[in-house]
């Protein structure tokens, strides 16, 4: 079985590098070409079925990358992204420049606390986890050549990612924040994820940059 797992398409608030989490902002002109342009070189994918965040900007990426294709596209809540509690919309550089822990948000995972509301690494990690184990795995036994696609949010295919590598939050990141409209696959063979391509432009540098200027 074949999983496709890809961000969602830019948004004003990513060019504007501000933290979106919950947030239900939906795709700029760019993100709506991207997401196309990635359909245009998917089209010849066969997929059997497509899971996306209910939050716009990645139905709307799955819808554009889906095209005319007859594909089911099921909006599941646990793809929805980390909350960012009562930080939501703040830019990056305010987060570094702050004394909380919060700042740590990429920079150095195991230290990092939430804003108030907001979710942890951890519950993100969880969540994901049994959204795998019991929603994408099961699919296995009745389609193991299944071709599947999700589309979803910067730390929450990170927090998928901690099972599907098989590591911990302190490699939460990995390579680095997917970009926007990249996507990573993976082969399931009834015991194990396999990373068979990625395509990561380690877009964190992105943030660094803003939070410099």
């Amino acid at each position: 079985m074949e999983l496709y797992v890809i961000r969602h398409g830019t948004t004003d608030w990513n060019a504007e590098a501000r933290f979106q989490g919950s947030m239900d902002i939906e795709l700029n002109s760019n993100g709506r070409e991207l997401a196309g342009k990635l359909g245009e070189r998917m089209d010849a994918i066969h997929f059997d079925l497509i899971f996306s965040s209910p939050l716009i900007r990645a139905y709307e990426t799955a819808c554009l990358i889906r095209g005319h294709r007859n594909i089911q596209i099921i909006r599941d809540k646990a793809l929805t992204e980390l909350s960012f509690g009562e930080k939501e919309g703040v830019p990056f550089k305010e987060w570094v420049n702050s004394d909380e822990p919060s700042k740590y948000f990429f920079s150095d995972p195991l230290k990092y606390i939430p804003p108030k509301g907001g979710e942890t690494f951890e519950s993100a990690v969880e969540r994901t986890r049994k959204f795998v184990q019991e929603v994408l795995e099961p699919i296995y036994k009745k389609q193991p050549e299944a071709r599947i696609m999700l589309v979803a949010h910067g730390a929450l295919l990170a927090a998928m990612m901690c099972y599907l590598d098989n590591h911990g939050i302190e490699n939460f990141w990995g390579k680095g924040l997917k970009g926007n409209c990249e996507e990573t696959v993976y082969n399931f063979d009834g015991n194990k994820w396999t990373k068979t391509d990625e395509k990561n432009e380690a877009t964190l540098n992105i943030y660094e940059a803003t939070a410099k200027k």
